[in-house]
């Protein structure tokens, strides 16, 4: 059966409560907080209940349930014996008064839900009488996620509210204004400028490197980290494997950014992990392979600085280790070359192109980070600088997952190569030139293609 939700004014109403046990005594506290009427009808009272009714906060009828009790009722809450029960239950559908049997599903015409209170923010939840015990566990839940600030700014909201209703103004121009102030953003901001000092001092932020997909490959770190989390923002390419290890209690955002794509700004993200550390939160930024490589680490560790908020770096491993394993080769060869170099095919608007006659002329290996898109650009760039067109490359895509793909290639080939799927990296060099190596990887596993 549905349940219709709805939220009750019960301030001056009669309501009944047979019953005045523990689990009587339970139900009353959100009966005051409401201003009902409460009459509560049983012949031994708890000492709370009892002091309630001296302090006249409450009536107590010390005697056994007679059915005019009922008479004049909004609400009954029978906290007794289920055969006691059963027949409140009928009485009370006689008078058409809805009742709750406590632990008594079939004769509860409502529920107590699992309530988050944050002043005049209340948000319900109900199973149907299947699982208190759930309800309880989401309230938890959303209590760590709509904190005590809530309370203050729901109020300031509505007397913003009063405000432009009282105001002549465009309707549209206050409804579009109503909701930028109930927006994230904006709570972000009344959060990060009313936060208490000892919240503040509690809060940090952990910079913590997920490595290239295969969840295995998280360090023991990063994983104990991650189980502690009040709220991650992650990027977008991390696997749900990964996804999966985080707490089903924190606040979990998608903060990644795609090339071509709508994306949140670095500011943005700047700005959420300022408010949740100041709110008191363990927050984890969590990056695919090593934050600290081509990550954007630097501009987030600026903004936590000049915040004067705590941060750890967890280091991860980096998709180049990760794609020379899926690939079966090292990174380094004392033999073939001595140098390695980690560069990007993505930067910042204005910032010039690496030197690509340098890492031509490395003599070792060049591996090159989100390659995506930009292949023929690379291929005809380190050509131009003195790299000969059948210098082997491979192209590895999504490292460390079921799905990757290992794609052996030369430079000219490069050229002409579909773009494989994201997250994809670029190894060039002379460590890659071994045959017998790339023969003996392709036969290690089922999962990798050759393309020319």
């Amino acid at each position: 059966m549905s349940l219709f939700p709805v939220f009750i004014k019960l301030e001056g109403r009669p309501v009944l409560l047979v019953g005045a046990g523990s689990v009587g005594e339970s139900k009353v506290s959100a009966l005051l907080a409401s201003r009902a009427d409460v009459t509560v009808v049983a012949p031994r009272a708890t000492a709370s209940i009892a002091k309630w009714s001296a302090e006249k906060k409450l009536r107590w009828v010390a005697r056994e349930f007679r059915p005019e009790d009922l008479d004049g009722m909004t609400l009954v809450i029978a906290a007794v014996p289920a055969e006691v029960a059963a027949r409140i239950h009928d009485e009370a559908h006689a008078r058409g008064i809805l009742c709750n049997s406590v632990d008594d599903p079939d004769r509860c015409d409502f529920y107590y839900g699992a309530v988050v209170n944050r002043g005049d923010l209340q948000i319900a939840i109900s199973t149907n009488g299947h699982s208190p015990a759930l309800a309880q566990r989401l309230r938890q839940e959303l209590e760590r996620q709509f904190g005590p600030e809530y309370a203050e700014w729901v109020a300031l909201l509505g007397s913003a509210r009063q405000e432009m209703f009282a105001a002549a103004m465009d309707p549209e121009v206050r409804r579009e204004r109503l909701h930028q102030l109930a927006g994230a953003k904006a709570f972000q901001e009344f959060a990060l400028g009313n936060a208490s000092p000892e919240a503040a001092s509690k809060g940090k932020v952990y910079l913590v490197g997920a490595g290239p997909g295969d969840p295995e490959l998280l360090t023991l770190k990063a994983l104990r980290i991650l189980g502690q989390a009040d709220a991650v923002l992650h990027d977008d390419l991390l696997t749900p494997d990964i996804l999966e290890l985080i707490p089903a209690s924190a606040r979990v955002e998608c903060v990644g950014k795609r090339h071509g794509e709508r994306q949140i700004t670095q500011d943005e993200i700047n700005r959420r992990l300022r408010t949740y550390a100041v709110a008191g939160e363990t927050v984890v930024r969590l990056k695919g392979g090593d934050g600290t490589i081509f990550g954007r680490a630097s501009e987030e560790m600026d903004a936590l600085r000049s915040a004067g908020i705590p941060f750890t770096i967890i280091p991860g491993v980096t998709a180049a280790s990760g794609a020379a394993a899926a690939a079966g080769i090292s990174l380094t060869d004392r033999r073939l070359g001595s140098a390695l170099v980690f560069l990007t095919a993505q930067r910042c608007k204005g910032n010039p192109p690496p030197n690509w006659k340098a890492v031509a002329a490395l003599g070792g290996t060049a591996a090159i980070y989100m390659p995506g898109g930009h292949e023929a650009d690379l291929a005809q760039q380190l050509m131009e600088a003195g790299l000969p067109a059948d210098t082997p490359c491979i192209v590895v895509a999504k490292a460390t997952q079921a799905d990757e793909q290992v794609i052996e290639v030369t430079l000219s080939g490069l050229r002409d190569m579909t773009t494989p799927p994201a997250p994809a990296l670029l190894l060039i060099g002379v460590v890659q030139s071994d045959p017998a190596r790339l023969e003996q990887a392709r036969e290690n596993t089922g999962k990798r293609s050759t393309f020319y």
